[in-house]
């Protein structure tokens, strides 16, 4: 079975185990991880936009902002985790509804980050919940920038369940 094709800057496209690999590396035991930090909040309908944002690293280096819109239903828990490489050089952000698939109408989304340059991003319809596995958006529902996952307009299907973003620090001259 075929691996789900990822995102990277530059319009190459990767397999979700080459975003593996590349977090693997990024991460690796040499520069380990510091614990992730989980924090839950609500995403609500309405169609108003609404941002989420939190921080991590020392001084609070790195930071990931979700903003959205959406449409139906009721309140939805959704969770944001973040984590930083022993040497703060590499961040994660993913942000997702635990119980699998998000019954909202997503009219715009976007998931910026601050401190760090996007290596790899991902956005899902579906995130993996008991038996069901991740489902990536079609490569034409999103795009990827130095600092952002979003959806494209008249693209995006409006289904979006979970969000994944690897950076890194620029390098500071001396």
């Amino acid at each position: 079975m075929a691996a789900p094709s990822g995102r990277r800057i530059g319009g190459g496209s990767a397999s979700l185990w080459a975003a593996l690999l590349l977090a693997a590396v990024a991460l690796r035991p040499a520069e380990a991880v510091s614990e992730p930090i989980t924090v839950a909040f609500d995403v609500r309908p309405g169609g108003v936009e609404h941002s989420f944002s939190h921080s991590a690293g020392p001084e609070d280096k790195f930071t990931c902002v979700f903003t959205y819109a959406s449409q139906g239903g009721t309140n939805e828990q959704w969770q944001m985790s973040l984590g930083t490489s022993e040497d703060h050089q590499h961040f994660t952000c993913t942000i997702w509804r635990p119980q699998g698939k998000s019954y909202l109408y997503f009219t715009q989304f976007k998931a910026e980050v601050r401190g760090a340059e996007i290596e790899y991003g991902m956005a899902y319809s579906q995130a993996a919940f008991e038996r069901e596995s991740d489902v990536p958006l079609k490569n034409e529902e999103f795009e990827v920038t130095k600092t952002t996952v979003a959806h494209r307009p008249g693209a995006f299907k409006a289904e979006l369940s979970k969000l994944v973003i690897v950076a890194k620090a620029p390098h500071s001259e001396l």
